[in-house]
């Protein structure tokens, strides 16, 4: 089976690491791939925003599936145009991604099949946004509609730092993306992420993950696209699984299905769960990142076949099995993400931390320059392990960190720690 897998982060290293090992393989390309990737596939250079061209070279070559890792392509519909032209894609169309592209239709669809979510309102105006902020209580939690890498959303204690975050992305803080605000209740809890692989009618559920949002220790500092991430969570027990399924997963798949507008690919459902019941924060319409990366490092299965029964409506009598081991990653980045950061500094060591038992490293935000190893984005290196544990796996995934030289990095020192703490 010939494979193009568009993206090129941490999320898709990690997901051709696991399709290359798929018997069924026959040649992966990799769209626009990254330093991890180009050693597992064939880069291919064509600008993903060129649906034209990528339908192009996936009818010329013969591809029998397209995966599409972040959420850009799909936002633009990408999938549509590879569906239009008969060619296999894991990854839903534009239509039903806007589960992810748009908070406020993702709250409507929730508002149509009763899923449990946070009271909201949305607004294109600021002084309509505050008078329905005043209505509010503390904490106040302000989004931007669309897509803000991860970084729209303000949880604020008082009014006033309310006010200047909706002035501020109704401003234009984030383009097109906050051009439309939405405001909704604070839910309290604990986090976690849960994930599905759906053809429009099965679904076939994964697992579970944790991650670190927050840019420094303790949860500290600014909202990030993910600092680190562990599995399982202890939070998310199998009541929380199955209600999650039957109150969330299961009726969103069934409402898109039944506007004519089915849902092909996996769906991440950020959840808030509180007293063993999740509600429902927000919805992404591909693998989590970091949470990717801990999925592919416990799924024993192949992937490949799943991926391609779900882009061609064959899911159902397809199940996956997970390792019983327990993953940790630890994104290391470079100093002054989320804001302002270098790029260029030089990386050595990730081969030493490779070699290490259990640990992987994928690479993000990284480029190759002529042998050497140099940062090139926000989030740069992912460094994964499996144990018998988590605390096991945590300390393994920081065996790796510390093996690797990068004076220009920093990461957090405490992923995992709401699990270790309810491990004491």
């Amino acid at each position: 089976m010939k494979v193009l897998l568009i993206g090129g982060g941490g999320r898709e290293h990690a997901l051709g690491w696991k399709i290359a090992q798929s018997p069924l393989l026959s040649k992966l390309y990799v769209e626009p791939g990254n330093p991890g990737l180009n050693h597992i596939g064939e880069p291919v250079t064509i600008d993903w925003a060129n649906s034209r061209a990528i339908v192009a070279f996936a009818q010329e070559n013969d591809v029998d599936l397209v995966v599409i890792g972040p959420e850009a392509p799909l936002a633009a519909g990408l999938g549509d145009a590879l569906r239009a032209a008969g060619v296999a894609c894991f990854g839903p169309d534009k239509s039903p991604a806007q589960l992810e592209t748009s908070k406020s239709f993702m709250k409507e669809i929730c508002a149509a099949v009763g899923a449990p979510t946070a009271a909201y309102g949305n607004f294109t105006h600021a002084d309509a946004a505050k008078a329905f902020l005043r209505s509010q209580n503390a904490p106040y939690v302000v989004k931007a509609d669309g897509l803000a890498a991860g970084k729209g959303v303000v949880i604020a204690d008082s009014l006033e730092e309310a006010d200047a975050a909706i002035d501020a992305m109704l401003g234009g803080q984030f383009g097109e993306a906050s051009a439309e605000i939405v405001i909704e209740e604070f839910m309290a809890g604990e986090e976690a992420s849960f994930f599905a692989i759906t053809d429009g009618k099965t679904i076939l559920p994964m697992i579970a993950a944790q991650d670190h949002k927050r840019a420094f220790d303790g949860d500290e500092g600014p909202n990030t696209g993910g600092m680190g991430a562990y599995s399982p969570a202890p939070v998310f027990t199998d009541a929380v699984r199955a209600k999650t399924m039957d109150r969330i997963i299961e009726p969103i798949v069934a409402e898109l299905a039944r506007r004519g507008t089915p849902y092909v690919g996996v769906i991440y459902a950020g959840l808030m769960i509180e007293d063993g019941a999740p509600r429902l924060v927000e919805i992404n319409a591909r693998f989590g990142d970091p949470e990717c990366q801990i999925l592919m490092r416990l799924l024993k299965s192949d992937l490949l076949p799943a991926l391609h029964a779900a882009a061609t409506g064959a899911l159902a009598g397809h199940s996956l099995q997970w390792s019983d081991e327990a993953a940790a990653l630890v994104v290391m980045a470079a100093k002054g993400y989320p804001g302002a950061y270098d790029k260029g500094s030089v990386i050595n060591g990730t081969d030493d931390a490779d070699a290490l038992a259990d640990v992987k490293v994928f690479f993000a935000g990284a480029k190759a320059d002529s042998g050497v190893l140099r940062a090139n984005g926000g989030r740069v290196l992912n460094v994964t392990a499996t144990g018998a544990s988590i605390r096991d796996a945590v300390e393994r995934a920081y065996a790796g960190v510390d093996a690797i030289d990068w004076p220009d990095g920093f990461y957090r020192r405490d992923i995992g720690w709401r699990a270790l703490e309810a491990d004491r």
